[in-house]
């Protein structure tokens, strides 16, 4: 394995950002046009560069914790009815990876009113740049999509400065103020190419990680996807242990056990483009439901791929739902382009999402779980030399399944928990 891996953190969390602005047409775009406007009021406002970076960052990941399609419409309210949760749940997730704890206190309060300077209501904690990133939020929220912006320049900031010293900070408003009469600023934030802006401006700065500072950014995201549902709570965590538990059985050397524990987590990545209602849907999915969830291996490969030299991870992670015969997706691979690191992936998938509660079933059986194993390996959609081995050591590979599934369960039960 590699001593370090190095990481383009910019890259990622836009990559991120854009697959989480799909769940909707009424939301794409959001988080890189917050991201926009808020780095050209912080320039205008005299940031420095470390804290810019900082604000990126939380403007491009500040609603990561808006689960549902319900609740990131309710972000596109300008007066929210609870516009704290989600922020909450973002601070928490983001905090978890050492690199984001500064972004993450950000976005915990990136909805808080100035209120005179008062910080209602959690007086004395806010960050300046969580106030920024509040206007910034809200402008765009004010962009109607069906009119030119420039015809809704005027609107938009008196609206704003309605809010001046209660909702916003007066300086902050000011510097809308000044920029509202530049075309570019309006031009540039509704953009189509603001993602290309954004990544100019502040791409060029890598991370260089360890295999434990991966794995810690990893789990991160695995939490983000599997806490979406307590029916999926722990499903990475359990693909994650599986598939390294069969690589061991296979003769992978400790480092590539360690990617490939590293790759279950990250594996369902792609799945921040599927809102909860389809993932907690107690039924099964109609045709256009699938086709969103289909949608979740190819942003899983596209986010890896924007994030650096990964290895092995990315074409492992995304391969989990292509099949031996080519049918799977997204890419329709066939036994000729899948390495064993893909195929035992997809076995682990298979097998944990079989062994787990769904929201339309409960877990089944042994027999039940060896029997639609073996069926997939007829229908050749499994790889049938993996599946063997697995059946072979069923007991051990469950044991490391369950153990590493009861660690998540617990993890979190914490997290819902933690006031």
């Amino acid at each position: 394995m590699k001593d370090r891996f190095h990481i383009n953190l910019f890259n990622m969390v836009m990559s991120t950002a854009s697959a989480v602005d799909l769940v909707s047409p009424l939301i794409a775009g959001h988080h890189l046009r917050v991201a926009y406007i808020a780095v050209a009021l912080g320039e205008r406002l005299g940031f420095s560069q470390e804290r810019l970076q900082d604000l990126v960052l939380a403007c491009t990941l500040h609603d990561i914790g808006a689960f549902s399609l319900k609740q990131r419409f309710d972000t596109l309210e300008f007066e929210m009815s609870d516009p704290h949760t989600h922020a909450e749940l973002g601070y928490r997730f983001l905090s978890r990876f050492d690199f984001l704890k500064q972004a993450a206190g950000v976005v915990r309060y990136h909805h808080n009113n100035w209120a005179g300077g008062k910080g209602a209501p959690f007086a004395g904690k806010v960050d300046e740049a969580s106030y920024l990133i509040h206007l910034a939020d809200r402008v765009d929220v004010l962009i109607a999509r069906d009119r030119h912006v420039l015809t809704q320049v005027s609107s938009i900031v008196s609206r704003i400065a309605e809010g001046a010293g209660t909702r916003f900070v007066p300086a902050h408003v000011e510097a809308l103020r000044e920029l509202a009469s530049k075309e570019y600023f309006w031009l540039d934030a509704t953009s189509a190419s603001v993602d290309a802006i954004l990544r100019k401006r502040f791409a060029g700065t890598m991370l260089a990680l360890d295999a434990a500072e991966l794995e810690s950014l990893a789990r991160m995201f695995a939490n983000i996807i599997d806490f979406k549902s307590p029916f999926t709570s722990t499903h990475s965590s359990g693909v994650a242990a599986t598939a390294e538990a069969v690589s061991r059985l296979l003769g992978f050397t400790e480092d590539d056990a360690k990617l490939m524990r590293i790759a279950g987590l990250f594996h369902d990545i792609g799945k921040l483009a599927v809102p909860a209602e389809i993932l907690e849907k107690p039924a099964p999915l109609d045709e256009s439901e699938f086709s969103v969830m289909r949608s979740h291996t190819y942003h899983t490969r596209r986010v890896l791929d924007s994030i650096g030299e990964l290895g092995p991870i990315p074409e492992w992670a995304a391969s989990h739902h292509e099949k031996l015969d080519s049918t799977g997706y997204p890419f329709h691979h066939g036994a000729d382009d899948l390495s064993v690191g893909a195929r035992a992936l997809a076995v682990a998938d298979v097998f944990t999402a079989l062994a787990e509660d769904r929201p339309y079933r409960k877990a089944m059986s042994r027999s039940g779980v060896v029997e639609v194993l073996q069926e997939f390996v007829g229908k050749r959609h499994l790889d049938g030399d993996i599946v063997q081995l697995l059946v072979a050591n069923y007991a051990e590979v469950d044991r490391a399944r369950q153990a590493a599934q009861e660690c998540a369960r617990e993890e979190y039960r914490r997290f819902v928990h933690t006031e």
